[in-house]
């Protein structure tokens, strides 16, 4: 179960959070005041924290800081009733992951929250390269079952593939291969044969990763 901590000095809207957040099965955990949350999440690993920005003696911008000093790899969502670009901006480099205003509507938090625990999913993928090029390799069935296959035989050429694949048109295929190539997914050795690259592996990792994530 995905813990939450609450981090607000409105003793009413901690607990209103907190009953919609149990709700709809997260953990959720309360700190009054930014020092309590900074020594609560060094003693204990939240998921997600729920940081409001004004709060007496200690800010929302200090304990941001101290948060991503003693929990690096929990996400924060900054909250506020005074939001502007430049508050927004300089969440996002101290280390925020969202930042919502409020009031804002409960579905909206909750959307956030489920996004960015989806996005903490997607960093557990092994491929720290282009990541948005290796999506893109990903994103074609066709691509995928190719990195499958290879991985399966560890060598393959061309024809091989197609036949594989059951495809008629062999040029489809080269095209699909090219992509892989220029991802840097695949490479053909001298002997014409593919393979993996040493990325190609950790793609087919992060595959498997995300596949695992969606039930497929």
């Amino acid at each position: 179960m995905k813990k939450i901590l609450i981090v607000d000095d409105d003793k009413e809207l901690r607990a209103h959070l907190a009953e919609i957040i149990t709700g709809v099965g997260y953990q959720a955990h309360e700190a009054a005041s930014g020092r309590e949350a900074v020594e609560k999440a060094a003693d204990e690993d939240f998921d997600v924290v729920l940081l409001d920005l004004i709060m007496p003696k200690m800010s929302g911008s200090d304990v941001l800081i101290e948060l991503r000093r003693v929990c690096p790899r929990t996400r924060i969502i900054m909250i506020t009733a005074f939001a502007t670009i430049e508050n927004a901006v300089d969440a996002i480099k101290r280390g925020a992951s969202d930042y919502i205003s409020k009031p804002f509507k409960i579905d909206e938090l909750l959307v956030r929250i489920r996004r960015i625990l989806e996005e903490d999913r997607v960093d557990l993928c092994p491929v720290k390269g282009d990541f948005d090029g290796i999506l893109s390799a990903l994103s074609n069935p066709l691509r995928r079952s190719i990195i499958k296959l290879i991985s399966q035989r560890n060598t393959m050429r061309l024809m091989e593939l197609v036949r594989e694949l059951n495809i008629d048109d062999h040029t489809k295929v080269i095209f699909h291969m090219k992509i892989l190539k220029e991802a840097g997914i695949i490479e053909q050795g001298k002997d014409k044969f593919y393979s993996l690259t040493g990325e190609g592996v950790k793609t087919l990792d992060s595959l498997k990763v995300i596949e695992k994530y969606l039930g497929h």
